[in-house]
């Protein structure tokens, strides 16, 4: 039995007009199909339009009169809606702050650079974390006095630590054992260039995790054992990102005394080099940034 319709009396005249638009459509596609015959010779009319306009005729094949008006109307119905869609797409909706960080960014004058003991003081204030929250040091290198090699990289002692209990483990085959195994206890590995070739086994492991042993940040060395006390009494590495002249490190916690701040910011300007730096600035973990005055 066949399938019944069943249609609403306001419905015959919108179905016609349906019917119309898609035979428009129709015709139009087929008005660009060059026949058989003309298939390769075919001659297009109206050579020279502007970009964006439809070929109305291709020889060999016309478009019913009564439909050209109606593709034209369906043609600027469609282009506004087109276009809308296009500008939803390119709008960016802007970051908006929480209220807490546009309360303490207001605190912060960005044209003003801080003495660095008035800097840790407001990067102290602005902090509005519960939990301790970190200070970060961001350094803008001048890559000028970079020279040929485009980066930087090298060690510094934190005098007060970074706050964080730092995990040195030397290598050795109880070490390579654990990490073969999936374990991993220490936060630095540092071995004796003796071990290097046995760790080329893990070197899959612990490269990704930055953990590998590497001569260039100190963790190769004659003596791990002499290494490793440094280490874990507050030295720290640092190095460029990549293809970028900028430093991130950590130099303590909001809770640390002020002067232990600012001797930690002090020991990584030094060993950084003060005629390298081009801009530094403190922050508080999720706080504002604080520009320094070198």
């Amino acid at each position: 039995m066949g399938k019944i319709r069943v249609a609403a009396l306001g419905d015959v005249s919108e179905e016609k007009e349906a019917k119309r638009r898609a035979e428009a459509r129709r015709q139009t596609k087929d008005s660009k199909k060059p026949s058989g015959k003309t298939q390769g010779k075919g001659k297009v009319e109206g050579v020279g339009l502007k970009g964006g306009q439809r070929v109305a005729v291709v020889e060999g094949t016309e478009i019913n009169p009564e439909y050209k008006k109606l593709i034209e109307e369906v043609e600027q119905s469609e282009k506004p809606e087109e276009t809308e869609k296009k500008k939803v797409k390119k709008e960016k909706k802007a970051r908006i702050r929480g209220k807490k960080y546009s309360h303490m960014s207001s605190l912060v004058d960005r044209s003003k650079l801080y003495p660095t003991a008035e800097a840790v003081a407001l990067v102290k204030k602005t902090s509005f974390t519960k939990f301790d929250g970190t200070v970060e040091l961001h350094i803008n290198l001048n890559p000028l006095t970079l020279g040929d090699k485009k980066d930087l990289r090298g060690s510094v002692t934190l005098p007060h630590g970074t706050g964080k209990e730092v995990k040195v483990a030397i290598a050795d085959d109880k070490i390579l054992d654990e990490v073969t195994a999936g374990k991993i206890n220490f936060d630095i590995l540092v071995a004796h260039p003796s071990m290097m070739p046995k760790l080329a086994k893990v070197a899959r492991i612990l490269g990704p995790k930055g953990l590998m042993p590497n001569p260039k940040n100190g963790t190769v060395t004659p003596d791990p054992d002499k290494r490793a006390k440094e280490l874990s009494h507050g030295q720290v590495n640092f190095k460029t990102e990549p293809d970028q002249p900028l430093i991130h490190m950590i130099v303590g916690k909001v809770s640390f005394e002020d002067k232990k701040l600012v001797d930690n910011i002090a020991a990584v300007i030094e060993a950084v080099g003060s005629g390298k730096v081009a801009k530094a600035t403190i922050a508080a973990t999720m706080g504002p940034g604080i520009k320094l005055k070198i």
